[in-house]
């Protein structure tokens, strides 16, 4: 190779690794990866939700409705704020905008409150729950309906339950893999399971459950003070200045008190009906869903009756309204982890089903824990020499006995004698490997070439050099 020919693919390499590690410091290693940011549960979440702020905020994706909402209560209680209000104020009392300031701070706070909360979506089964699961209906339907084609979908799932001694059935949800618990239903929109699900108001631009149906309630019934409080004190506006200047006078005088009371007029009667029929459904302990549907009914007698009802308006009030707020479910603010494959020690053929790192570790590193294959006469190398039969076949590692032409041992030439005490000695005298051990019997009792194959055999189960003394002694015991 010319010297221009081996300088060319050298620079070119030389480049290769400047432009791949340019952007680490020098002495950083150039195996040393980046670590990966973790990303946050919301960031993945499979419904149909918008997050704001990181994930703190939780809304639907179809918000158009309620900026709407929100255009509609700050425009006019900004109206009457800046034009009603001082002059009410200054000829009745100035009680008038203070009371209209709270109402509008909690029509607010309520208002972020409901369209910013989990309303309490329920997680979606894992891959692994979700088979499960689906290998249990698929069994039980084999049994109902006797072994019947893999291809064969039946009619939607459901399982019974008794709640206050009514029959309830949980339906099973084909988007969430679960089973619905007791008043829980998919939203079509948000594409969730939702406890205790109301109904989904496009209105405060979320879903209405278990979670934030307090706070929706709430919002509706003090927006319906604030309007009506609004609506009432614009027309007394209207009048006062009447009186003064003449009706037409007082509508140039005052032209945002026109629109404030157009819009709580046409707004009223749907806010304060909404609120009755909201404050009848939390009487009987009812949900939207359910009494569109008709599920129960309010008789107590009938077999349908509602079992969630506690009998009492006040206790279902109370119940409904101050009754502990239950965490969410979702967790969308928190990080995924990463599938970490499970380590297995050696299981010696033995398959570990749900053992996790550390017990894996503890038994690699543990001999008790795993199942010690015992060491054969097939498996001891003996030259020349295919197989050893007789008692010497059940010899194990680190435990040598005795072959059977050694019937009569005496305490003082044990198994104590036998176990090997220091690693190395000298004078043992071992056979070559040219020469073939026979097994004891095979050859004359007598003869030293039976001694010395029997010696060698002994050796090679203890795995270790025998001390001569022991030797010897079993030399004369083979002989007898």
């Amino acid at each position: 190779m010319t010297p221009g020919g081996g300088s060319g693919p050298m620079k070119d390499c030389e480049y290769s690794q400047i432009s791949t590690h340019s952007s680490s410091s020098p002495m950083e290693s150039p195996h040393k990866k980046k670590k990966s940011v973790p990303k946050r549960k919301w960031e993945v979440f499979p419904g149909r939700n918008k997050f704001f702020c990181n994930g703190r905020i939780m809304m639907a994706r179809q918000t158009g409705v309620f900026y709407l909402t929100l255009v509609l209560i700050l425009v006019t209680s900004g109206l009457f704020f800046a034009f009603d209000c001082p002059y009410l104020s200054e000829k009745i009392t100035p009680a008038i905008p203070a009371i209209g300031g709270i109402l509008f701070f909690f029509v607010m706070g309520t208002l972020l409150r409901t369209s910013f909360s989990d309303p309490g979506v329920l997680p979606r089964a894992t891959p692994d729950e979700a088979a499960d699961l689906e290998r249990q209906i698929g069994n039980t339907e084999d049994i109902a309906n006797g072994c019947s084609s893999g291809g064969y979908r039946p009619p939607p799932r459901t399982k019974e339950v008794i709640i206050n001694g009514q029959t309830v059935k949980l339906k099973y949800c084909f988007t969430c893999k679960i089973f619905r618990p007791p008043r829980a239903s998919h939203c079509s929109l948000c594409d969730n399971c939702v406890e205790r699900f109301d109904h989904h108001c496009p209105w405060v631009g979320n879903c209405v459950g278990k979670r934030n149906y307090r706070f929706f309630y709430m919002f509706i019934l003090s927006l319906s003070f604030l309007t009506v409080f609004i609506f009432a004190f614009v027309i007394t506006h209207v009048i006062l200045r009447s009186q003064q200047t003449g009706f037409l006078n007082a509508l140039k005088d005052s032209p945002a008190s026109v629109l404030e009371a157009v819009v709580c007029f046409f707004s009223v009667w749907s806010i304060v009906g909404l609120s009755g029929f909201h404050t009848y459904l939390i009487s009987s302990n009812q949900t939207t869903n359910e009494d569109i549907k008709g599920s129960w009914s309010n008789k107590r007698g009938k077999e349908n009756y509602n079992p969630y009802s506690y009998g009492n308006i006040f206790t279902n009030c109370c119940a409904a309204l101050c009754g502990p707020l239950s965490p969410s479910l979702i967790d969308r603010r928190g990080f995924i982890q990463p599938d970490t494959p499970q380590l297995a020690g050696p299981s010696n053929g033995i398959t570990m089903y749900g053992a996790t790192q550390s017990q894996s570790n503890m038994a690699a590193a543990t001999p008790l824990l795993q199942s010690e294959p015992s060491i054969t006469s097939e498996e001891l190398p003996l030259p020349g020499k295919t197989s050893i039969s007789g008692p010497c076949a059940s010899l194990t590692l680190g435990q040598p006995t005795p072959p059977s032409s050694m019937p009569n041992l005496t305490s003082d030439s044990g198994l104590t004698d036998i176990i090997p005490l220091k690693e190395e000695h000298e004078g043992h005298q071992f056979l070559t490997p040219e020469e073939a051990p026979s097994p004891p019997g095979m050859l004359p009792s007598g003869s030293p070439i039976a001694h010395s194959r029997t010696m060698h055999v002994l050796s090679l189960a203890s795995q270790d050099s025998l001390h001569e003394d022991s030797v010897r002694g079993l030399v004369k015991l083979s002989s007898v």
